[in-house]
């Protein structure tokens, strides 16, 4: 199948647009913009400065792909928007190109990302993540992969979400939730592994106890986070407890606690 373009689109003669493209009526498709094969955007949906979608995406009604950041520190420079493929991105989402020269905000693979949600300036999401309706990322923020954001979460600036974390809907992230995390609220509360997540994505019953250790450890002792990290370095070398202890150990912001 052929490039489909709706008569009322408007593509810029110079987007590069890959095998099997659809675009549907009253999209806008910018001069700097590549759409990858068999990618289709939905009506007036809006791809706009140095943005890339990669292949096998789907972009709901008046979603907005780089657009230019809300920060007041953006003084126009050349800025990136870097999609994956595979992501199904939904009605009105927004996702905005990063500040600074060359830099990039970006989007892995297979993400959903629901309607109305924000991606700001600088953020990062890797592959595999459900993001759902009306989630907020502040600039700067990274999601690892295989994390589940409920709806109408709004996420600080500069904070991290370590993979396979689940956050409740309607929560306030003010810190970096490590991975494995089960949490929700505001103020937010820890309450948990995300036991039942693991276990679809084929983590077997003693894997999960190893987590659960790790986890008891830093968030159930009676440790601080410094006495904590210690006991867990002396004493587990465990595949999947490593990564939980590299994410604490790169924390800028801390932990959720």
């Amino acid at each position: 199948m052929a490039v489909i373009i709706h008569p009322n689109a408007v593509v810029h003669p110079a987007a590069k647009l890959g095998q099997d493209v659809q675009i549907g009526p009253g999209a806008v498709v910018g001069e700097h913009v590549q759409i990858g094969d068999r990618t289709v955007l939905g009506a007036h949906v809006v791809a706009d400065g140095w943005t890339t979608v990669g292949s096998d995406c789907r972009v709901f009604t008046g979603a907005i792909l780089g657009s230019e950041c809300q920060d007041l520190k953006f003084k126009g420079e050349r800025s990136y928007m870097k999609i994956g493929n595979k992501n199904i991105i939904r009605e009105y989402v927004t996702m905005n190109r990063a500040t600074g020269e060359d830099a990039a905000t970006v989007v892995g693979d297979q993400n959903l990302i629901m309607a109305y949600a924000h991606v700001g300036h600088d953020s990062i999401i890797g592959n595999s993540n459900i993001i759902a309706n009306a989630v907020t990322l502040a600039g700067h923020v990274t999601i690892e992969n295989h994390t589940n954001i409920g709806g109408l979460t709004a996420i600080h600036q500069y904070v991290r979400v370590g993979s396979y974390a689940m956050i409740g809907g309607y929560s306030r992230i003010v810190k970096d939730v490590p991975p494995y995390i089960l949490c929700a609220g505001s103020p937010l509360r820890i309450v948990g592994i995300n036991r039942i997540g693991l276990e679809r994505k084929g983590f077997d019953n003693e894997r999960i106890k190893i987590i659960e250790h790790a986890y008891r450890i830093m968030y159930r002792s009676k440790l601080n986070v410094s006495q904590a990290m210690k006991k867990l370095e002396e004493e587990n070398s465990q595949p999947d407890v490593v990564p939980f202890v590299e994410f604490i150990h790169a924390s800028e912001r801390g932990i959720s606690k």
